[in-house]
């Protein structure tokens, strides 16, 4: 497994899968309970629906047809189912199991009205007997009036018309409620004259069993007061079926769809971070024939895209550049040493083998020179090594005015004057007895190229980082070519190369001095002093005052 995971294409493809994995589950798990709510608020829309058309028809006294289709129950204030839909067999939900209608409680009768006959004159109430009689022929047969009754009853066209009225106060009320609903209304209707819709519905889910099929609907209650008075509860359900089908084959296409939209991620994801590593792969395979060849003339191949492996790839060939060149300098900086060392300690050696033959010809200055010139040549050396490995200075106050006034009274008679003009007193952070030799050096390398003088300033400088010591030590020498001006500072190298070593040194003094410098923060370079010859100037942060934490600069140390 940790192979397998070893690969970067094998991990981006699971972390991308993993994610989208994670996004899709989360986004169908959303998806789904928005449209189970979608869903579940239509349904209760239908049976608040279907349950206020019912209570319309209630309210408004008109005829109650109900289908078997959705299941509809009414029923009264004392828990009597008062009317079911058709074959409607079982239902459970509402809180009341009855599926057969009961008659509702008798109420008296109300007193009839005698009308008078059309086209007939009443006749006096004289004679009992002539009434009786008349009674007895004008009375119907046995079952004869009863028809009549009914017949009369089913022809009246005054109550056909209050049935049509009824029916039609019904169907707008029902209208209205539905309209209602759909806004996102709770209706509360009073039918003029008739009964009363009260407002509020609540819901509850259940089972029905209509036409020998048992469903699961949701039911809606909504309560009705009739033109009788009559306090009802209207119970209507809608199915729930369209909602858990519907919610189910989302459900069913997601889970099918998910591992193949995962299997599509992972392979596109594999297909592109092969493509992008393969750069990758060929500067790892470039790299390891380097290393193997010890060759740091070779480089890697750099992509034609501009992108972070082109950068990679570019800085990868600037590094064995920079390796290529350091180790260049290492092996010409070792072959110059030797060739340094080599000379004095033949010299001492011919100086020793003569003296050992021929005591008298022994010239002890000679041989003392040229130890003397060893041990610099040495020390030169050991101190450059200390710098390339990173040696960080000891840090202290150290005041160049100080400093310079010490190196020129050391050199007073010789043959090139050294002067001290402008000696501003300003203090550095660093080690004294690097920043001696950086001064000596400089010295040195003026007195040796300059005509007749050397002149030493110190002075202050302040920029937006803060205020910086320049040393400058200028002659009037030939001075330096523009063109070698950075070549002057690489080790054993001199200008001048007809001259003897006895007086040129070892083209180690500004190499040291420049390493030095930069140890402490600051710059060395050079320009073309006023009286014609070089200029050398130190640029160094000024140290803290005195009681500050410390200097600025801290790049010094690095």
């Amino acid at each position: 497994m940790r192979g397998a995971l070893g690969s970067v294409r094998a991990r981006a493809t699971i972390g991308a899968s993993v994610v989208v994995a994670l996004a899709l589950v989360l986004a169908g798990a959303v998806v789904l309970g928005v449209l189970g709510d979608n869903l579940r608020e239509q349904t209760t829309l239908q049976a608040d629906v279907r349950a206020r058309e019912v209570a319309a028809r209630l309210a408004a006294g008109a005829r109650l047809e109900l289908d078997d289709d959705p299941p509809v129950q009414v029923v009264d204030e004392d828990g009597r189912v008062r009317a079911v839909s058709e074959d409607l067999t079982r239902i459970t939900g509402t809180g009341h199991a009855g599926v057969r209608a009961v008659a509702p409680p008798e109420r008296p009768a109300p007193t009839p009205t005698a009308r008078p006959t059309p086209g007939r004159t009443p006749e006096r109430d004289d004679d009992p007997d002539e009434r009786d009689g008349q009674d007895e022929r004008d009375a119907p047969e046995e079952g004869e009036g009863e028809g009549r009754a009914d017949a009369d009853e089913d022809a009246d066209p005054e109550d056909d018309a209050a049935r049509e009225a009824a029916d039609e106060a019904a169907e707008d009320a029902a209208e209205e409620a539905a309209e209602a609903i759909e806004r996102g209304e709770s209706p509360h209707q009073v039918l003029p004259g008739q009964g009363e819709i009260h407002d509020g519905a609540t819901h509850h889910e259940g089972f029905a069993t209509v036409d020998g099929e048992r469903r699961e609907y949701r039911f809606a209650a909504v309560r009705v007061t009739t033109p009788l008075d009559e306090s009802l509860t209207v119970y209507a359900g809608a199915p729930l079926a369209t909602e858990r089908d519907a919610v189910g084959t989302v459900r069913r296409a997601m889970l099918i769809g998910l591992p193949a939209l995962l299997a599509v991620v992972a392979a596109v994801t594999w297909l592109v971070t092969r493509r992008a590593l393969r750069p990758v792969e060929g500067i790892r395979r470039e790299m390891a024939a380097i290393t193997a060849s010890a060759d740091l003339s070779r480089r890697v191949p750099e992509p034609q895209a501009r992108d972070e492996v082109a950068r990679l790839a570019v800085t990868t060939n600037e590094t064995l550049a920079a390796l290529e060149g350091s180790v260049e300098r290492q092996r010409r900086f070792v072959a110059d040493a030797s060739h340094e060392l080599r000379s004095p300690i033949a010299s001492l050696r011919t100086q020793l083998e003569v003296g050992v033959a021929h005591p008298e010809l022994l010239d002890p200055e000679g041989a003392v020179a040229d130890v003397v010139r060893l041990q610099h040549l040495a020390a030169d050396l050991l101190l450059l090594a200390r710098l390339d490995v990173g040696e960080r200075p000891v840090r202290g106050r150290v005041a160049l005015a100080e400093l310079v006034r010490a190196q020129v009274a050391r050199r007073v008679g010789d043959r090139v004057v050294v002067r001290a003009d402008e000696l501003a007193d300003i203090d550095v952070s660093g080690s004294r007895g690097q920043l001696a030799r950086v001064l000596g050096n400089l010295l040195d390398n003026a007195q040796r190229h300059a005509e007749r003088a050397v002149e030493v300033s110190v002075r202050r400088e302040r920029d937006a980082r803060g205020a910086w010591a320049v040393l400058a030590v200028a002659d009037d020498g030939a001075g330096v070519p523009e063109a070698e001006r950075e070549r002057i500072f690489e080790r054993f190298v001199r200008l001048d190369d007809a001259r003897s070593r006895d007086d040129g040194g070892a083209g180690l003094g500004l190499a040291i001095a420049r390493d030095v410098v930069a140890r402490h923060g600051g710059t060395l370079t050079v320009r073309e002093a006023p009286a014609g010859g070089a200029c050398f100037e130190v640029r160094l942060p000024g140290a803290a005052p005195a009681g500050a934490p410390g200097a600025r600069g801290a790049g010094a140390e690095g």
